[in-house]
């Protein structure tokens, strides 16, 4: 015969007045946690009490009740309650809902406690973004919703945000199918189809770390720290149209522009109404681009305006600052470490005085008639108009001898125009936009492309011309050495120095070329010198004749290292112009001399593989190599199975700290450059191996033809 189930009994519920209830001595809770007591208190003042309390009876010696109850159940809304009466608030005769258990019961007050506070399950954090959504969809705000539950606003956002990605990633975050530092790496963009196609990408690999999610969600938007975004503004893009997508949860540094199109086009519009004003001055020519290369002013001379005068509050200004700026040096000299708002303060101080120094010049209006200005971006996103430049075929303009109708050019002046003054012809320049290079992937390690050589030995062309300006004995014995070759060995084959000086410029060279360590660098000495050299032949002779040796010695380096050519160009095999296979082999053993002799570490001076300079450029092998040189065999497999842009990005991070340079930027074996310099004939399958033979593709060759035409 089966036994019955027994049936259980629940505790009878009843309201018991506030002032017949104690807190009992057996309640677990003694730490405060979660939300406080005063919070809680406001909460049953707007809803009331949701949650009834647990009491027992409390009965005396006899055990006999006393008309008492103590609550081992509920410390925290007992306090709240007892929080309202003491602000009189609530009465406090007010009935409570109470569940009383029996005074005499087989379960211990303690284990009661204890289990109301341990068995209760927490909310869902998607239960809690859903429910915020609701109350908005109902009318609630954001303000509104955060005052209810005691939270900041910026909380309530960030929930709603949450709330607002794909319904399939909530219900596969619902499901633990993903991580909630995961699912807030979505809400960067708000395109549904977009984030379920990014979750579907990588749900089944290795790589879904919140940043990655990041970077795959914004790849076709624009930072709103761009000198583009920077330049324009983000509230004239806003009001353009332009959508900024920002991140709650992490720092975005301005968020993400959505249109980049529309950025491109604001930019060209306000840099062309720039150029406009900058011609109405007087300039004969005006070319416009977002970012010139380095040595855009290459054969054009640079005329020498007046530096407009300062006025007299001016001067007064710019020598109150001075003194201050002496008066807090002096006063901090014997500290260790200086206040942050003396720091700062000196900071200020210091970026107005530059402002004094680099008041605008002056020309003259038949200067201006010859001459032209570029106008760009500069690092930080503000104008940047470089003034002042003379074309060859300008400098014999003739001037004019007066006349009716004849501007300062000698060009007729039109309409209303007034005479002297002429319309500048406005041009757009700057490096050309390449397309993007169709994958032809081959599984192995082929030379590198003639024009990425090019431009990696650009770099180190120019990193090793400031090498050689800042060591002047180094520069003494190369200028030295190539007198000697020319006085005593005429015959011999030209090396890495010209000692005319002859500039050597850039024919390829990567965007960031400019904004380089060592461009800043070579260009910052070359400004300093420049601002003391007379433009008179006699009076530059004497000025010469009275410099102190190490000045002397200072500015022939600075001159020498003009010369330096460590440059990378494909030997022309039939002699004639260009470089023969034997040079090329002189002038870069030659250069790794210079370098070990300066101490050049392109590591050093800044240089960095990035997928626009190097990783983007070559085949996936390539990379492979460069991952398992810079970072190991175990950072490889990580990203082996990538397509080739991933795996190009991801390269760039894993190599971003470990010093790995490709070979054209590395130093060769000294015992290479002997067996160099000492061959008369090379063959080719015994050069470095980025250098042996033009086994580039038939596309990547005719790629490498129109980047040369074009450079020219």
């Amino acid at each position: 015969m089966a036994t019955a189930t027994q049936k259980i009994t629940l505790s009878s519920s009843r309201d018991i007045p506030f002032n017949k209830l104690v807190l009992s001595q057996a309640n677990v809770r003694r730490v405060k946690a979660g939300i406080s007591v005063e919070e809680l208190a406001e909460s049953i003042a707007r809803r009331g009490l949701i949650q009834s309390l647990h009491v027992r009876p409390v009965v005396d010696a006899e055990g006999k009740e006393t008309g008492m109850f103590e609550v081992p159940a509920g410390g925290r809304r007992y306090r709240a309650l007892e929080l309202l009466v003491s602000s009189r608030r609530l009465n406090k005769t007010a009935p409570v809902p109470c569940v009383v258990s029996e005074a005499g019961a087989g379960i211990l007050i303690d284990e009661v406690s204890l289990a109301e506070n341990i068995e209760r399950a927490p909310l869902h954090p998607l239960d809690q973004f859903r429910a915020f959504q609701a109350m908005g969809e109902k009318g609630m705000t954001e303000e509104e919703i955060a005052a209810a539950f005691f939270v900041d606003a910026k909380v309530v956002k960030q929930r709603l945000r949450l709330a607002s990605v794909s319904p399939t990633l909530l219900d596969i975050y619902a499901e633990d199918g993903m991580t909630l530092e995961q699912l807030m790496a979505f809400t960067v963009s708000e395109d549904h189809a977009r984030q379920e196609q990014v979750w579907e990408a990588i749900r089944d690999g290795w790589q879904k770390e919140p940043y990655y999610i990041r970077r795959l969600m914004t790849e076709t938007t624009v930072r709103a720290s761009d000198k583009r975004a920077v330049f324009v503004g983000i509230a004239t893009y806003e009001e353009a149209g332009g959508y900024v997508l920002r991140d709650l949860f992490q720092s975005d540094d301005g968020g993400w522009l959505q249109d980049a199109v529309l950025l491109d086009r604001l930019v060209s519009e306000k840099l062309k109404a720039e150029a406009e004003t900058v011609a109405a001055e007087g300039w004969k020519w005006i070319e416009i681009a977002v970012t010139f290369p380095y040595g855009h002013d290459h054969g054009l001379r640079e005329l020498v305006g007046a530096t407009v005068d300062l006025t007299e509050e001016e001067r007064a200004t710019r020598e109150a600052l001075r003194d201050e700026y002496d008066r807090l040096e002096a006063e901090y000299a014997e500290a260790d470490e200086l206040p942050d708002e003396v720091d700062q303060r000196l900071g200020e101080i210091e970026e107005a005085l530059e402002a004094f120094d680099r008041r605008p010049m002056t020309y003259a209006p038949e200067q201006m008639a010859r001459a032209g200005a570029f106008v760009s971006i500069d690092s930080d996103g503000t104008l940047l108009v470089e003034r002042g430049y003379l074309r060859p075929g300008d400098e014999a303009t003739a001037e004019p001898e007066g006349g009716d109708g004849a501007d300062a050019a000698g060009t007729a002046t039109e309409g209303d125009q007034p005479a002297g003054v002429q319309r500048a012809v406005i041009t757009v320049g700057g490096s050309p936009t390449e397309a993007d290079e169709d994958e032809d992937e081959v599984e192995t390690i082929r030379p590198l492309p003639d024009r990425l050589v090019s431009e990696l030995t650009a770099h180190r062309t120019l990193a090793l011309r400031d090498a050689v300006a800042s060591s002047p004995h180094v520069a003494m014995t190369a200028l030295l050495h190539r007198l000697v070759t020319d006085s005593f060995l005429p015959h011999s084959t030209r090396g890495c120095i010209e000692a005319q000086v002859r500039e050597v410029h850039f024919p390829a060279q990567a965007e960031d070329l400019r904004d380089s360590a060592s461009a800043r660098a070579v260009a910052e000495r070359h400004e300093r010198w420049g601002d003391h050299i007379p433009a008179d032949d006699a009076a530059l002779w004497d000025w010469l004749s009275d410099l102190d040796d190490d000045s002397r010695m200072e500015l022939l380096a600075h001159c020498v290292s003009f010369g330096v050519n460590a440059l990378y160009e494909k030997p022309n095999p039939y002699g004639g112009m260009g470089v023969s296979q034997h040079g090329l082999e002189v002038r870069l053993a030659q250069a790794d001399r210079l370098a070990r002799a300066t101490g050049l570490d392109m590591v050093e001076v800044g240089w960095r593989p990035t997928v626009a300079n190097y990783l983007g450029r070559v085949t996936k092998p390539r990379i492979l190599e460069a991952v398992r040189e810079g970072a190991g065999e175990r950072a490889t497999e990580l990203i082996d199975h990538l397509k080739k842009g991933d795996m190009a990005k991801e390269a760039e991070r894993l190599l971003a700290e470990t010093g790995w340079l490709p070979e054209p930027l590395r130093m060769i074996d000294p015992g290479a450059e002997t067996d160099a310099m000492a061959s008369a004939d090379v063959e080719a399958d015994e050069l470095p191996e980025f250098l042996a033979g033009d086994s580039e593709d038939e596309d990547l060759a005719e790629e490498e033809e129109q980047h040369m035409v074009a450079a020219e």
